[in-house]
């Protein structure tokens, strides 16, 4: 089975490499990997062609390394799905280090003819108390993979981490969305969706992505996901309107208690044990996967700035000029 292995680059000088050693890894590899870079400045472009001149392997990979400056992740994805010669799409990040039985296991169930859709998963890689608490805010952990594997279609949306499909999914669904840079994944399950398509899903199939490294990139990234939430609020694509809403609501019930409390200080009262029970809540939600006394510091930390992250991201995610359209039914 000949398959086409798509990924986005920007800036990655510090991670290529070792996505690339995991590629050339693999078991079953990829007749060709098409890189499409949005316009690194850094030494990534360079490290690209050196490792493919340099590295030894008995199965050649050939690399197809497409400079598209400024294209965004769903226009580069666009871009390198539109140039793959084969009909089995496979995607992941740059970012991310793939289990050597990955590419085998994503596309083994091809073989059926009536299979066009296969999702994997993609597992934390941390090192640090800071990066297993964030975690969970991130990654389908290990625990709950079973769980989700066994989730009627589409009831769990898959990330473009660990995907694969045929060429013609891609089509029929309208591609990436590429007014998205982030989130875009997920409108992109919504369209296949709509498209007809079944899911199918692999647990086996993992890539491993490592965390942010403290709360600055923690709270970047969590803006980032939130302005592309944002960015589809109000459109039948959305994903998230509950959680948005959840946070919403409850900030506003915060603000409300505490305007109350200079008529009536028992509301102070109220308030401080609410947020306490907040504080709580957070932390036993997520302690099972950590499992550390820093977890009593660091999970309330995590989740309080994530509330911030993803309230400001999805209010500028609004306010964007360039709204994604609704696909036309």
């Amino acid at each position: 089975m000949k398959v086409s292995l798509v990924v986005t680059i920007l800036n990655e000088e510090k991670t290529i490499l070792r996505f690339l050693k995991s590629v050339w890894r693999q078991t079953v590899k990829p007749e060709e990997l098409i890189i499409v870079d949005g316009g690194s400045t850094d030494k990534t472009i360079d490290l690209i062609k050196n490792f493919e001149k340099n590295f030894s392997s008995k199965e050649k990979i050939k690399i197809k390394l497409l400079i598209c400056v400024g294209a965004n992740r769903s226009v580069g994805r666009n871009i390198g799905i539109r140039e793959a010669k084969n009909e089995i799409i496979a995607v992941t990040d740059a970012g991310c280090i793939l289990d050597r039985k990955w590419l085998n296991r994503i596309t083994q169930p091809f073989l059926n003819k009536e299979v066009n859709v296969v999702a994997g998963f993609y597992l934390p890689k941390t090192r640090t108390i800071f990066q297993k608490c964030l975690a969970p805010y991130f990654c389908v952990m290990k625990e709950t993979i079973e769980k989700k594997s066994k989730l009627k279609n589409f009831e769990f949306l898959p990330s473009s981490r660990s995907l694969a499909f045929r060429k013609k999914v891609w089509s029929e669904a309208g591609g990436y969305p590429e007014k998205m840079n982030y989130c875009e994944d997920l409108v992109f399950d919504q369209r296949i969706k709509k498209a007809g398509y079944k899911l199918n899903f692999i647990k086996e199939a993992v890539v491993f992505w490592p965390q942010r490294k403290n709360l600055s990139e923690a709270f970047r990234q969590f803006f980032n996901y939130a302005v592309g939430d944002g960015q589809v609020l109000f459109s039948d694509e959305q994903t998230h309107s509950l959680k948005i809403f959840l946070i919403f609501f409850r900030y506003l019930v915060f603000i409300f208690l505490f305007v109350w409390g200079f008529i009536f200080r028992e509301s102070w009262s109220f308030l401080y044990i609410l947020f306490l029970f907040y504080l709580f809540w957070s932390f036993y939600k997520n302690f099972k996967f950590v499992k550390d006394v820093q977890a009593v510091f660091w999970l309330p930390t995590i989740q309080i700035v994530s509330d911030f992250a993803i309230m400001a991201g999805v209010i500028k995610g609004i306010f964007l000029k360039e709204k994604v359209d609704k696909i036309k039914e």
